[in-house]
C-alpha cells in the first residue's frame, strides 16, 4: 500500500514515541511503541496544530467532505422549530419565551441559521424570543458563521464561542432554559476499538511513524472502563470481531449535565442499539473515513486530512445521560422524528413543469430525508432534559 502522510503524521509519531505503550504485532512477533485508537483519533481530529477539525478549510458542504441534514434544505430546522413550539406549549413556562438555543460543533452555522429563520416566521405574539450560541472550535467554520447568517437568516448574528470557552464559563453561557443540539457531533468523538483474540478482550493500538506509515497493534486495556462498557453486556463482541467503545461520548454526557441549568438536549446522529451494532454483518465494526463525499474504512491514509467517525452506540449514550440526571423524552428514527414533527404537511402540490421550483426541491427534500439514502433509518434522535438539582 502507497504511505501518504497526512497533516498530522509527525503530531501522531511524537504522540506514540512520548506514549510509554507497547503493543503485540499483528503479523510478526515483538513488540511496537504505540498509541490507542483513541488517541490516535484524537490527534487527527483534534489535534490544534494539524487536526482535520481544527484548521484548514470547510469540512461540511459541497466543498467539504461530507453533508450535514441541513444541506437537504431547512426541514430539520422546522422540526426542531415545532420540536420548541411544543415544549413551550407543554410546559407553559413564561420564560420559554426567551430560550437560549446553543449548537454543539455547529460547523458553518447552517443548521443553526436555518432554526433562526424559522423561528422568526408567523405572527409576532406565536414566536419564541430567543438567544443563540454556537460551539465551534474550526477557526475556519468560525470565521464562515457570519456569511451563512447573511445568507439564510439575515438577523442578529449568534454568539460564537469555542469549546475551552463554554466550559470555562458554562454557568453563564448555558444558563436555563437551554435548547442545546448535537447534529453529528457524537460519531467524531475519539473511540476505542477492541477485539477478541484467543478469547480475551484487547484492545487496538496503533505503532508506526510518519515515513513508513502507521499499522494495528494489539495491547491489554488500557481503561478499565472499557471492560465495565464490555461486561454491561449491551456490546457483544465474537472471536476475531471489532467493536468501538466510545468512553468520550459519556465523559461529554456527564460534563454537560454538570454545567448545564435546566434544558433539554437534542442529539442527532448515525447509530443503533448495541444490540444491533453487534450484528454479525457488523463483524468488522462501523469505523468509516471520509473525504471528498467518498467513504473508506482505511484508518492510515493521509491522517489528519480526512474525517473519521464511528457510529453512535445509543444504548451507551442513553444509559450514560440517565445515570448523569437526564430523562429520556424521546428516542427514535430520524423519520419517525420528522414525521412526529408534520413533515408530509411541509408537501406541496404543483404541476411538475418546473423540477427546480421552489415546491419541486421542497417536496424532493422531504423524499430525501424520509426515504432516501438510508439517512431515514440510520439516523436517530435522541431528546433529553435535565431540570433544576437533577444531577
Amino acid at each position: 500500500m502507497t504511505i501518504i502522510k497526512g497533516p498530522a503524521s509527525a503530531a501522531i509519531e511524537k504522540r506514540i514515541s512520548e506514549s510509554g505503550l507497547r503493543g503485540a504485532e499483528l503479523s510478526a512477533g515483538g513488540e511496537a511503541a504505540c498509541i490507542t485508537f483513541a488517541d490516535y483519533m484524537e490527534v487527527c481530529l483534534y489535534d490544534p496544530e494539524s487536526g482535520y477539525y481544527r484548521v484548514g478549510g470547510a469540512r461540511v458542504g459541497k466543498s467539504g467532505d461530507f453533508y450535514t441534514v441541513s444541506g437537504v434544505g431547512d426541514l430539520m430546522a422546522r422540526a426542531i422549530a415545532g420540536a420548541a413550539h411544543q415544549w413551550r406549549s407543554e410546559t407553559a413556562r413564561d420564560d420559554l419565551a426567551s430560550l437560549l438555543l446553543a449548537e454543539w460543533g455547529a460547523g458553518t452555522g447552517r443548521l443553526s441559521a436555518q432554526l433562526a429563520a424559522v423561528l422568526s416566521e408567523g405572527e409576532e405574539g406565536s414566536r419564541i424570543r430567543f438567544r443563540q450560541l454556537l460551539v465551534e472550535d474550526h477557526k475556519g467554520h468560525q470565521n464562515e458563521i457570519a456569511e451563512t447568517y447573511k445568507m439564510l437568516h439575515g438577523g442578529p448574528l449568534p454568539v460564537v464561542r469555542s469549546s475551552d470557552e463554554v466550559w470555562e464559563q458554562a454557568e453563564r453561557l448555558l444558563a436555563g432554559p437551554l435548547l442545546l443540539i448535537a447534529n453529528e457531533l457524537l460519531d467524531a468523538f475519539p473511540v476505542h476499538r477492541v477485539t477478541r483474540k484467543d478469547g480475551v478482550i484487547v484492545e487496538l493500538g496503533v505503532a508506526g511513524d510518519a515515513e513508513n506509515g502507521f499499522r494495528y497493534v494489539r495491547l491489554p486495556l488500557t481503561d478499565k472502563r472499557i471492560r465495565m462498557e464490555m461486561d454491561r453486556g449491551e456490546l457483544t463482541l465474537e472471536e476475531g470481531d471489532i467493536r468501538e467503545v466510545c468512553l468520550a461520548a459519556g465523559d461529554w454526557i456527564r460534563r454537560l449535565a454538570r454545567a448545564m441549568g435546566s434544558g433539554r438536549v437534542l442529539i442527532i446522529d448515525y447509530g443503533d442499539c448495541g444490540e444491533e451494532l453487534s450484528a454479525p454483518y457488523r463483524s468488522e465494526g462501523t469505523f468509516m473515513t471520509y473525504s471528498n463525499h467518498l467513504a473508506s474504512d482505511e484508518p492510515f491514509h493521509r491522517p489528519g486530512g480526512r474525517d473519521l467517525t464511528a457510529h453512535v452506540n445509543f444504548t451507551a449514550v442513553r444509559r450514560c445521560a440517565e445515570e448523569a440526571g437526564f430523562t429520556t423524552l424521546y428516542y427514535g428514527t430520524q423519520k419517525e422524528f420528522l414525521l412526529e414533527q408534520g413533515m408530509l404537511q411541509l408537501l406541496v402540490e404543483h404541476d411538475g413543469a418546473n423540477p427546480f421550483s421552489y415546491e419541486s426541491r421542497r417536496n424532493r427534500a422531504i423524499r430525501q430525508l424520509l426515504l432516501g439514502d438510508n439517512m431515514s433509518e440510520s439516523f436517530k434522535v435522541l431528546l433529553l432534559e435535565k431540570r433544576e438539582n437533577s444531577v
